[in-house]
């Protein structure tokens, strides 16, 4: 599955899930001074950044070391965000995990790692280096992007619940989770198919 910065961009934002995330980032920022807020979020979110830019440029040294192909990375990254949308339409079966207000500001923990960049968001920025190298430049504009996107909506989380409701945020989410299963899908068809037909591994 090729993509273009566009789809790309959207993958990153659907992996990336701030609207899911809010649930999650609402509480634990209750922990942190009103003054520290903002600067905290940011913080979070660059070190989020720059951890999926890591793996983003480490991907083809990654798939070395670890005797990888790009076909099975590609059906592995289809299955895992295809878990990840079911949860989302679905909802978890136990109830979604969520964080009561921190003792101490939360540094990486939970905020940059796993809630931002988080295994699924990792795998997919390594999937799209590895299967288009030439293209990184691509891959770092919508990342950089679609990181901003997620940034602003966690900044505005509070003045978004009260706007929309919690009624229309999971509705939402449900229905960019109906989105990334049709990706995720492609993703592993496209994996079998290059396997298969395309010269194996």
């Amino acid at each position: 599955m090729n993509h273009t910065f566009v789809s790309a961009l959207v993958l990153l934002l659907l992996v990336l899930d701030p609207l899911g995330a809010l649930p999650i980032f609402i509480p634990v920022m209750q922990g942190v001074a009103p003054k520290r807020r903002l600067r905290v979020a940011l913080r979070e979110s660059a070190i989020a950044y720059a951890i999926l830019l890591g793996f983003m440029f480490s991907g083809q040294a990654f798939l070395a070391l670890m005797h990888l192909s790009e076909r099975s990375l590609e059906v592995a990254g289809g299955v895992i965000l295809l878990i990840i949308a079911i949860r989302m339409i679905f909802g978890d079966p136990d109830g979604k995990p969520g964080h009561g207000p921190m003792r101490a500001e939360p540094l990486i923990f939970p905020l940059a790692v796993p809630l931002l960049a988080g295994p699924s968001a990792m795998a997919t920025v390594l999937l799209l280096a590895s299967r288009e190298p030439e293209h990184m430049l691509r891959w770092m504009a919508a990342l950089s992007l679609a990181m901003a996107v997620s940034c602003l909506v966690l900044l505005g989380a509070d003045l978004i619940r009260r706007w929309v409701g919690d009624s229309v945020v999971a509705a939402i989410e449900k229905l960019m989770g109906l989105v990334l299963s049709a990706m995720a899908v492609e993703m592993i068809l496209a994996g079998i198919k290059h396997y298969f037909f395309g010269g194996g591994a």
